[in-house]
């Protein structure tokens, strides 16, 4: 088994103070360097929101143990995805309510990809920063301009690492399926695994595969309410001991190193479960 490293999706849930998983009285500044004395990874989800600014990324890297690792979710707009236009840097915004990057102008989409990689490198250069993840729609389906673009994403970020979700059940179906994994691996692209509910369009099945020299999981839980509106219903899931420890026996058989991110983030059933996790394969 190569080295897996667990943690959640965030680490700002008022929810983890409520529960008593973060020791009373820790202040909003403080709460990172408290996750970070049990957790070697993080997910930063409010990226994907927003490009922090630099110096909001350095104090991140200032908060936290030299090993730490940062995986870093990509602007939403980056992504296929239709954004606000009040969520892009105040400079780059349009008339319009909501937008694509496609809807930019090309002069715009491209300080738009360097203010977002600006927003990185603080943690790049303090050795922190594991993997960009590019989580994609589930309008966004596989063709030829769709893995082209995945290329391009890799090429845009590096030397910083990628790694990308796929949510359109056709990606990994049985006929699009092992082309997909056999790009990802061409090309020397993370695929990131999803343990999910099935069933629903933007389902693809709970497959651990490594397309590169590093494995990425992302715990979405079961929600039965996967198709609300509500954030929290959508996501809040807590695993059950036996749920764990299956993926523990799969996560052992992995030759490869692996980042393992539990996103059923509410309250505190996300870091429980990612605590519980870690004990399991610590005790292998």
């Amino acid at each position: 088994m190569g080295e897996v490293l667990v943690g959640t999706a965030g680490w700002t849930d008022r929810g983890l103070t409520e529960t008593g998983w973060y020791p009373a009285g820790v202040r909003d500044a403080e709460r990172l360097t408290s996750y970070a004395s049990r957790f070697p990874l993080v997910e930063v989800n409010t990226s994907y929101y927003a490009i922090p600014a630099p110096e909001v990324a350095r104090g991140w890297v200032d908060r936290t143990p030299e090993d730490f690792t940062f995986n870093v979710k990509a602007f939403a707009a980056l992504t296929k995805h239709t954004v606000r236009s009040s969520f892009l840097p105040p400079d780059l915004r349009t008339g319009a309510e909501r937008v694509r990057l496609s809807d930019l102008a090309p002069a715009r989409a491209e300080e738009l990809w360097e203010r977002f990689l600006l927003a990185v490198e603080p943690i790049h250069a303090a050795g922190k920063l594991g993997l960009i993840l590019f989580q994609f729609p589930p309008w966004f389906r596989p063709g030829e301009s769709a893995r082209q673009f995945l290329v391009e994403c890799k090429n845009r970020c590096a030397p910083l690492r990628i790694c990308v979700e796929l949510r359109h059940s056709t990606w990994l179906d049985h006929v699009n399926g092992p082309a997909t994994l056999a790009f990802l691996c061409q090309h020397d692209i993370p695929y990131v695994s999803v343990d999910m509910p099935q069933g629903y369009e933007d389902s693809v099945p709970p497959l651990l595969v490594a397309t590169s020299d590093i494995a990425v999981l992302r715990m979405h839980g079961h929600s039965p309410q996967w198709t609300s509106k509500d954030i929290e219903q959508r996501f809040r899931y807590s695993y059950s001991p036996g749920e764990l420890a299956g993926w523990a026996r799969r996560l052992r058989e992995l030759d490869e190193p692996a980042h393992v991110v539990f996103n059923n983030c509410f309250r505190d059933e996300g870091h429980r479960n990612a605590q519980f996790l870690q004990d399991l394969l610590r005790d292998r």
